[in-house]
């Protein structure tokens, strides 16, 4: 057995990469790769597949639902064009690669980022917190949680400003309150499916009012959202894996229940990291990620040894990103604690043994 520690695309439940895979030899007598996107059985494939990010979020009246291509790099744009108002200005806070690009595809189109708090100055390992909001700019973004560094918000910003959020790496992973925003953007290969697709949760009111001259067709969300996420093409594949996921995340407790199997997880880890003397956390405890869990060992000469410890028990993915180095294990929904039990004895062994 593998237990993959990969950032992503992520683990999903065995369950429905074998229910996919039947999907792809038979969805209604043809392949589901090769079924029209226009056929009355995958409609009802992408209608259900809305609805039930709806009920898995408790996602209220008002809101849309989109399912769209080009990922969250692209959601930094798309974000940008559709929150654009009569200031053309956003407060942006910086928390690591990912908020960095979203503040950079913002100033392409024209927005005048002002970044109110970033964690720049120690590498990114903290949640700046105790900023100051502008009230005088169209909106404010943040990313939720940051996969390269490890650091996640336990509290989300509070303001009268519109919300924005990239929630590409934890969305699914604990409960939201998804009426504190006006848009929500994810890429579906954390939590909800393969690589592929975006989901964007926006709020009606906030459809159909950027001031930006610049608006290709496919960037504006309000066309995905009155053409049904079927303005072309979409990515059938992903869609259809993310209703099965979804499906497979309600069956056995939701959201909620998810929120309660990753905390364990996540202290199941930290845990061991905190109390071996051989590893460090690289980021500050108050803002560790329940997804991403960063750290590096005290002694770098026993990178190779610990390496084929790891690999020995059958773990994936660890390497930390190319960008920081390290470890970086990440525990997507998808991922069993018992996974994260035979890392955490490796690493016992491994100070048993090197301590």
């Amino acid at each position: 057995m593998k237990h993959n520690f990969g950032a992503g695309p992520c683990i999903l439940p065995q369950e429905v990469f074998k229910q996919a895979a039947g999907a792809v030899l038979d969805f209604n007598g043809l392949s589901i790769l090769e079924v029209s996107h226009r056929h009355k059985d995958f409609v009802a494939v992408m209608d259900e597949a809305i609805d039930l990010v709806k009920k898995a979020l408790n996602v209220p009246d008002g809101y849309s639902v989109a399912f769209v291509q080009g990922g969250a790099t692209l959601g930094f744009t798309i974000a940008a064009l559709n929150m654009m108002r009569d200031t053309k200005k956003a407060a942006y806070i910086n928390t690591g690669t990912w908020a960095s690009g979203a503040i950079k595809e913002a100033k392409k189109v024209g927005v005048d980022c002002q970044v109110i708090a970033s964690s720049e100055d120690k590498n990114f390992s903290y949640i700046p917190k105790n900023f100051d909001i502008p009230t005088d700019v169209d909106y404010l973004h943040f990313t939720s949680n940051n996969t390269i560094y490890g650091t996640q918000f336990k509290e989300f910003p509070k303001s009268t400003l519109p919300l924005v959020c990239d929630m590409s790496s934890d969305i699914f992973s604990k409960e939201i309150n998804v009426a504190d925003f006006d848009l929500i953007y994810a890429g579906a290969q954390k939590n909800l499916g393969p690589a592929g697709a975006t989901l964007y949760i926006v709020k009606d009111s906030a459809l159909g009012k950027s001031t930006s001259p610049f608006m290709p067709t496919y960037l504006d969300l309000k066309q995905h959202v009155e053409k049904e996420s079927m303005l072309n093409t979409p990515p059938v594949f992903s869609v259809y894996v993310a209703l099965l996921n979804l499906r497979d995340l309600i069956a056995n407790g939701g959201v909620k229940a998810m929120e309660a199997k990753n905390n364990a997880k996540a202290a199941l880890l930290y845990d061991e990291i905190d109390a071996n003397p051989l590893f460090n956390g690289t980021v500050a405890k108050e803002d560790r990620s329940n997804m991403n869990v960063t750290f590096t060992l005290t002694n770098e000469s026993l990178q190779s040894s610990f390496d084929d410890a790891w690999k020995a028990a059958g773990i994936v993915g660890l390497p930390g990103h190319r960008s920081t180095g390290g470890y970086r294990a990440s525990m997507y929904n998808a991922l069993p604690i018992e996974s994260v039990q035979v890392l955490v004895d490796v690493m016992k062994e491994f100070a048993r043994k090197n301590g």
